[in-house]
């Protein structure tokens, strides 16, 4: 028994690079535990800013850790803290702060409890950074489990809501069909390359397989479908706008964000790391599915009065322009989707948080109604929403055009000028949506209306003010902000964000 104690080798663990993990994790733990004191002191205040340290701390650990040359594995090879797990981390992180600030005054904290609304929400962040670092098929599984069991309680967290519940059911139906198809492609590339390590699948594959291997093929499209469900690509993206639409809008900017971000953190590790030597193969394909995921984003976009809707078939179109990254397979299309994705991240922010502050003050709730004159009433919440609508639409001197531009370049550097075209042709549909929302805040009325919408008269909120309105939500509007400043700022200046891509760039030797 000895000798077999003696041969039994225990996995080198890198404490510190797992310290943003541990500092996410168990901060949801402390949290938790500190929700079960009653009081408003502890309810408002304690819960919310315990939620913050433990993310600000783990941001603290990730720039310890962050080192452009150093990619060593952690946990024997189960987990990487590379440059892209940690820039992406950071995303995670980020977001995780706003919701924090968005949620102050929702409903569903009220309803669900502080120490359980936060607790989940920094579960689901701790399986984002899990999936971001996987470097092995059980880990990536683990990781979008811990990811989504959290998120489908959190949709339905305002129970007295029938919406919500409804949101979190089908968040939950949907979810768990793009899980077990993810699993069982996952389990197909088990069985052809016989490794479940990324480094070992992508050796195997060309050496002791073949690479138009069928069983290898079927696992690919079938993993590519599952991620396709999470990204919300057409045409798995039936879920997106209901979803969207019923949870709580905090969680909604959460899922916009954080789940997209985890979505292709997963897709660029797996397939631009394990299965390079097949990219002939897939890239063609998700090439195809990008493009008409941009058209049918945009296109479903423009009949939508519901703000929350139509920012989901917004979020269905840039995961189209996002899979342009992930198809040329080359170092440039890696930092142009890391770019993206943080680009994304503030201008979605910025106008989420303007949802969430116009729906608890107008009797439109989120829909277009609720903007209008907003210029006028409140040009604190207009300007960063016209921001945010000018990035996504890609405007210049915004993180979006910035970020745009640099997809294009990476799709014409990778012979994909096609699907450049198709980015451009889809960001000229958008300014449809995009400048009504615009039209309505600084002009009134909009009068371009579609005849399926009815005509509403919308009265206005007792005793609301704009001065009532920013007073209320001072948070709130500081997170809008914040977010359109440093759309802008990216999109003058983006230097600062081209060096940290530039180090993602590094962090997967293969690309070229």
């Amino acid at each position: 028994m000895s000798v077999l104690l003696a041969a039994v080798k225990s996995p080198e663990i890198d404490y510190l690079g797992l310290g943003p993990l541990f500092a996410v994790l168990g901060g949801a733990v402390i949290v938790l535990m500190a929700g079960l004191f009653p009081g408003r002191f502890v309810q408002r205040v304690l819960v919310p800013s315990l939620t913050a340290a433990a993310l600000l701390a783990a941001i603290g650990l990730t720039v310890v850790n962050w080192d452009p040359g150093d990619t060593k594995p952690i946990i024997s090879g189960a987990l990487s803290t590379d440059t892209l797990a940690l820039f992406l981390s950071l995303l995670f992180y980020v977001t995780g702060l706003a919701t924090v600030a968005l949620s102050l005054r929702a409903a569903a904290v009220r309803e669900t409890g502080a120490g359980e609304y936060m607790c989940l929400l920094l579960g689901s962040i701790g399986g984002m950074v899990l999936l971001a670092g996987a470097e092995n098929l059980m880990t990536l599984f683990i990781g979008i489990e811990l990811l989504s069991i959290p998120l489908y309680v959190l949709c339905a967290s305002e129970v007295r809501r029938a919406p919500s519940l409804e949101a979190g059911l089908k968040y939950l139906v949907i979810g768990s069909v793009g899980s077990a198809t993810l699993l069982y492609g996952l389990a197909l590339i088990y069985g052809a390359t016989g490794a479940t390590d990324f480094d070992a699948i992508s050796k195997a594959i060309g050496g002791s397989i073949p690479i138009n291997d069928p069983l290898l093929l079927t696992g690919i499209a079938l993993v590519a479908t599952g991620l396709a469900f999470k990204a919300s690509v057409a045409p798995f993206h039936q879920w997106t706008p209901d979803v969207y639409q019923g949870a709580p809008t905090p969680i909604t900017a959460f899922m916009a964000v954080a789940t997209k971000v985890a979505a292709f953190a997963i897709l660029l590790r797996l397939f631009d790391y394990a299965l390079p030597s097949v990219q002939t193969e897939w890239a063609p394909a998700l090439a195809v599915l990008a493009t008409v995921t941009i058209l049918i984003g945009n296109f479903g976009a423009i009949a939508q009065d519901s703000l929350k809707r139509m920012l989901a078939w917004s979020g269905v179109a840039q995961a189209g322009y996002l899979l342009a990254g992930v198809v040329v397979g080359t170092k440039l299309g890696l930092q142009a989707t890391a770019f993206y994705l943080a680009a994304y991240l503030l201008m979605n922010v910025a106008a989420f948080a303007v949802v969430v502050a116009r729906e608890r003050v107008s009797e439109a709730g989120d829909r277009l109604e609720s903007l209008r004159d907003l210029g006028a009433a409140s040009p604190w919440l207009a300007w960063p929403m016209t921001i945010a609508m000018l990035s996504l639409a890609g405007f210049p001197a915004t993180a979006g055009f910035i970020g745009k531009f640099y997809l294009i370049d990476a799709a014409v550097a990778g012979d994909y000028a096609w699907l450049g075209i198709a980015i451009v042709v889809g960001s000229m549909i958008s300014l449809v949506y995009y400048l009504r929302v615009i039209a309505v805040m600084w002009m009134g009325r909009f009068e371009i209306q579609l005849p399926s919408l009815p005509e509403r008269s919308v009265k206005p909120v007792a005793g609301w003010s704009p001065e009532a309105d920013a007073g209320a939500q001072p948070e709130v509007a500081a997170v809008a902000i914040i977010a359109a400043a440093g759309t802008i700022f990216f999109g003058i200046v983006p230097s600062p964000l081209f060096d940290l891509v530039n180090d993602v760039g590094q962090s997967i030797s293969a690309l070229l």
